[in-house]
């Protein structure tokens, strides 16, 4: 582009202005300032290599050069961090996070404490604040951990709960409960 005026500062910057209405601001340690012919978009390239662009939108654009992160927060508050590794998380205004990892598994962490991730072969983790642990396996099975037991409940309806003392309690649709001791051996076995 070419250059309309240019002008040096005592403090030795050098302000350039394009014909097309653009500000180019130079920097004495190697920023750079651009003002697009707008007024309202604004690019600064810092000497470190970092980036940061305001659109005109508000929206705030950060590159972080040595960590290869980007780092945007929009005008309504939502901020999206995207690392070198493919990892993006999300932080909501209302203090929601939600994280997609390279694997594609979504964790959302709540501001109410619980949390949920969601793995890519369809398997979903819930944690509530107190620690309870339910997981939903994508072939219908589904536990529950607590702090007293571990209780996984199969699509044909069996239940069976580990219990933290170890021992074991397996309830079947028949109406069948076989109840064993922590080293395996059956105590109850209500055969029908």
């Amino acid at each position: 582009e070419e250059i309309e005026r240019e002008t040096a500062y005592p403090d030795g910057k050098v302000e350039k202005v394009l014909k097309n209405g653009c500000h180019l601001i130079f920097f004495p340690n190697g920023t750079c300032k651009k003002v697009g012919s707008d007024g309202k978009t604004i690019t600064i390239t810092f000497f470190n290599g970092d980036v940061k662009q305001i659109m005109p939108d508000q929206t705030v654009i950060y590159y972080y050069a040595d960590a290869k992160t980007t780092h945007t927060t929009y005008s309504d508050g939502l901020e999206v961090l995207q690392f070198s590794n493919g990892q993006i998380e999300k932080h909501y205004p209302d203090g929601k996070k939600e994280i997609t990892f390279p694997d594609q598994t979504i964790k959302s962490l709540f501001t109410d404490g619980q949390e949920e991730s969601i793995f890519p072969d369809g398997t979903i983790v819930r944690v509530q604040r107190d620690g309870t642990k339910t997981i939903e396996f994508n072939n219908g099975q589904r536990e529950l951990h607590t702090p007293q037991f571990k209780r996984r409940e199969y699509p044909d309806g069996t239940v069976k709960t580990v219990y933290v003392n170890g021992q074991q309690e397996t309830k079947y649709v028949s109406g069948r409960v076989r109840v064993k001791d922590k080293d395996g051996n059956i105590i109850m076995d209500t055969k029908l």
